[in-house]
């Protein structure tokens, strides 16, 4: 019998990183060079056939860049198992503020066993960047992201790879909290061994 998992994944980062265009492309494969500034949150739903036993449902929160500012990310990130956090390559402020939305996400959040959600980061717009790209493995490492991917909405690069990333994280620990609620529950296929992924893993 098939299972179907339901994820709620934050999408948050500084105003205009592309949060909005990453989830346009990533579910409805469009992009556009004017959206609007989303305005408190917006919601994408992705379903993924993940194996032949496996359905995952992503529902995707677009958190508006101002909303850290607030206090409603404590009512948005109520049960998310899983975020992506974007700044702009090109825009050095946008990577500033990262370990900001990093720390105000791991104080309001946390998965059942305490730990902190799985997290990636996306340095965004990378068809923009006219220099050498910036090594993430060790920062990522050193602020607890599980990994990092150069992603460009515009031209559709490794977002499909960064999310793919992040699922396999939130299925290992979906599947770390059924043995413990039950110490005879069969884990998923194939994801028995994933305890070997790690920041530099996802990188690309």
């Amino acid at each position: 019998m098939q299972q179907e998992l339901l994820f709620k994944v934050l999408v948050i980062g500084d105003l205009g990183v592309g949060k909005t265009s990453i989830i346009k492309r990533y579910v409805h494969q469009i992009f556009s060079q004017h959206y609007r500034a989303t305005i408190g949150v917006d919601f994408a739903l992705k379903v993924l056939q993940w194996d032949r036993d496996t359905v995952v449902r992503l529902q995707l929160w677009d958190i508006a860049g101002q909303e850290r500012y607030g206090n409603m990310t404590r009512v948005y990130y109520r049960e998310a198992v899983g975020a992506l956090v974007v700044f702009d390559i090109t825009r050095a402020s946008t990577f500033d503020a990262v370990l900001k939305w990093k720390q105000d996400l791991d104080s309001k959040v946390t998965l059942n066993h305490g730990r902190p959600v799985p997290v990636v980061l996306l340095a965004n717009k990378a068809d923009q960047l006219t220099s050498q790209p910036p090594k993430l493995d060790s920062f990522c490492r050193e602020n607890g992201f599980i990994g990092w991917f150069e992603t460009s909405a515009k031209e559709n690069t490794n977002i499909e790879e960064a999310a793919r990333c992040l699922v396999e994280h939130m299925l290992s620990n979906e599947e770390s909290l059924t043995s413990e609620r039950d110490p005879g529950s069969i884990v998923l296929s194939g994801y028995a061994n994933k305890s070997q992924l790690n920041c530099a893993s996802c990188s690309k």
